[in-house]
């Protein structure tokens, strides 16, 4: 097989969406080397396609997607006999976290989803020998419906990060990187992966690796605060009829915007 035919092999449609299916290190390899937005759609945000234009557009306009939704992966590994490996945001970052140019806080950017967030998350940091600068760390502010954030755009041009690392939500991520890479003259690698830092920080309820291989870590939010996170995951399972519907296809945007 040549290298162009084992580059295609490495990518899925699904839902419209082209999933790298590649492992974890390529991934990174391939962040690393060219850049530019990566998104890790997870299934409570999937089932949202066709309802969320923004999270839509940001999805279809990221460079690189990775198979985070352990129930996407098995659904459609399910209808369509294939083998599609899951590569989480948990896993990603972990191993992200470990490349020397990252260990170089200088050329990293986080955008941290609060203050108590923030400082957990480079408490952690700090133990794995990140020190990350002041200027280099942006509280994100609550986005409504239009993401836009000028502030932000102004400190990341003063920075110039070779990496801008998102932690803020999904649903609201997505768009927010997708909006970034839209309004700089320069390309860093946008990734966009929301709470999996907060995994291993503590900052949420930490899951351990096996867990996440395990495609156990919505089990264990669920058990960790049951009111706020089983509504989430049962409402994920619109996904299904989804999935069965459109398979490969984007679902039809019935928004009414």
């Amino acid at each position: 097989m040549s290298q162009s035919e084992n580059a295609l092999t490495d990518y899925r449609q699904i839902l419209g969406i082209n999933f790298f299916v590649g492992n974890c290190e390529k991934a990174i390899e391939l962040m690393l080397k060219n850049k530019g937005l990566l998104v890790v759609p997870s299934g409570p945000g999937l089932k949202d396609l066709g309802t969320h234009p923004k999270y839509r557009e940001a999805l279809l306009g990221a460079d690189m997607a990775i198979t985070d939704s352990a129930l996407m992966v098995m659904l459609w590994n399910f209808i369509q006999h294939d083998k599609v490996v899951r590569v989480s945001g948990l896993e990603y970052i972990n191993k992200f976290l470990e490349q020397p140019d990252i260990k170089d806080s200088q050329k990293v950017m986080w955008i941290m989803a609060g203050e108590e967030s923030s400082k957990r998350n480079l408490e952690w940091l700090g133990l794995k020998g990140i020190s990350v600068p002041e200027e280099n760390v942006y509280i994100a502010p609550f986005y409504g419906k239009n993401v836009e954030d000028e502030v932000l755009l102004e400190r990341i041009r003063k920075v110039m990060p070779q990496h801008i690392i998102v932690t803020v939500g999904g649903g609201t991520q997505e768009p927010l990187g997708y909006y970034i890479r839209k309004n700089l003259d320069f390309k860093p690698g946008i990734h966009c992966i929301g709470a999996a830092i907060a995994f291993l920080s503590g900052d949420q309820v930490k899951i351990p690796m096996w867990a996440d291989k395990l495609y156990l870590g919505w089990l264990i939010r669920c058990l960790s605060q049951p009111s706020r996170y089983v509504p989430r995951y049962w409402e994920a399972f619109r996904l299904v009829p989804l999935m069965l519907k459109y398979r490969a296809k984007l679902p039809d945007d019935v928004s009414g915007k």
